[in-house]
């Protein structure tokens, strides 16, 4: 595999980092994965990509995607990493739209697809529920036909920014006789707005909110917002959860985020030198930075195999699981930099909660504590990554 870049595309990477330098929203600044933002901040830049053309640059050319080449959108996702942009939110662009464009119809199509690539409409995901995590199949949401409409009654949980959501992609369970639970699974788009809906913060440990319960109490919607064919939703949602497997992995942020603690073990003290020169703190970066980029080629061949017309295959498990494990490492060993800096929440968000006490310590240090304890959710969402070694020995090995 050759890793040069030829000059059409050292050529793309100066055009995106020129048009990133102008035009990514300056307010921003160095936000990052931060989910503790108003609605608009995490649109903004949404936006002005959908204006550009380059807001959903993985879908095909017919639905408006870029036609970028795997190496064009790697470059697109480090020169983005690199100045730790806040990215088009997943729900809409990553997940539901290619389900949308692979398996609904057109007027699904017609309707949906332009919110998503503008930012316009902000989309939520219905999986997980309360006893329905991992394995998501004993769900028990029910849709019930009447006449033209489903009735749709249960609870889902750890709805990623619903308080926030237009519409919502759930899944239903509307064949309760099948003689598998897969088998009897719909997948539905539903109107947050609808009479019945209800979102309920789960507050976090720092205050804030990013997940909720959705409550769905006689939910009536039209039968035109089932996706594909009844009772085979579960196709669909291994389809979705190939594509979020995949965007999971974070490589291209993982490297910044390297950098940055090369920045500040060199900045830290330890016995009076500075902290990256200590041996065993050393090897712990350095062995993350191999492990990072042997992930780093194995995205890139699934990028090329993605190029060649293959989906994300088993193989995405495989991202998802290195990929999540190396963020952990990475916010720990950034959390040991630190030191007492990090110290859970001492005088470490006080700007975040209208102080007008200083924090504690350099702004490096500021949300150290609370991206450790959020990252540990990564190796849960998106299919634990037990069920990815599962995957993994079912599917490649044929154990």
């Amino acid at each position: 595999m050759n890793l040069d870049f030829t000059p059409e595309e050292q050529a793309f990477r100066d055009e995106v980092r020129a048009f990133i330098a102008e035009q990514y929203p300056k307010h921003l600044g160095d936000t990052g994965l931060r989910e503790d933002l108003p609605r608009e901040d995490f649109l903004a830049w949404h936006k002005v990509l959908g204006a550009k053309g380059w807001s959903v640059p993985a879908w095909p050319t017919e639905y408006g995607g870029t036609g970028w080449t795997p190496t064009q959108r790697y470059i697109w996702s480090e020169e983005n990493a690199r100045v730790n942009a806040l990215m088009p939110l997943p729900f809409g662009v990553s997940m539901v739209g290619p389900v949308i464009y692979t398996f609904g119809n057109d007027e699904q199509k017609a309707q949906h697809l332009p919110g998503i690539r503008d930012g316009s409409v902000w989309w939520c995901q219905g999986y997980s529920e309360p006893g329905a995590g991992s394995d998501l199949a004993s769900l028990k949401t029910t849709a019930v036909r009447d006449g033209d409409h489903y009735v749709i009654n249960g609870q889902k949980t750890w709805t990623t920014l619903a308080q926030y959501a237009d519409w919502g992609f759930f899944l239903c369970r509307t064949d309760p006789d099948a003689e598998k639970p897969q088998q009897g699974i719909s997948f539905i788009l539903i109107d947050m707005k609808t009479p019945g809906v209800e979102v309920k913060p789960i507050k976090l440990l720092d205050g804030g909110y990013e997940v909720n319960e959705t409550w769905l109490t006689d939910v009536r919607v039209p039968v035109e917002n089932l996706v594909g064919v009844e009772n085979q939703g579960w196709t669909y949602a291994k389809f979705l959860l190939a594509h979020e497997r995949s965007g999971i992995a974070g490589v291209a942020r993982s490297k910044r985020g390297v950098e940055k603690l090369r920045e500040i073990a060199g900045s830290e003290q330890l016995d009076g030198e500075p902290l990256m020169s200590d041996f065993d703190f050393a090897r712990k970066v350095s062995q993350l930075e191999i492990d990072l980029a042997a992930l780093e080629i194995t995205e890139l061949r699934t990028l090329a195999g993605e190029q060649a017309g293959k989906g994300p295959g088993p193989e995405s498990s495989i991202l998802k699981i290195k990929g999540t494990e190396i963020q952990q490492r990475l916010t720990e060993l950034t959390l040991e930099a630190v030191g007492s800096y990090g110290t859970p929440y001492y005088g470490s968000i006080a700007n975040d909660t209208g102080s007008n006490e200083y924090q504690i310590g350099p702004d490096y240090a500021s949300h150290s504590a609370a991206t450790y304890f959020n990252m540990r959710k990564t190796s849960i969402y998106g299919g634990s990554n037990e069920i990815q070694r599962n995957i993994i020995t079912k599917m490649i090995l044929g154990l």
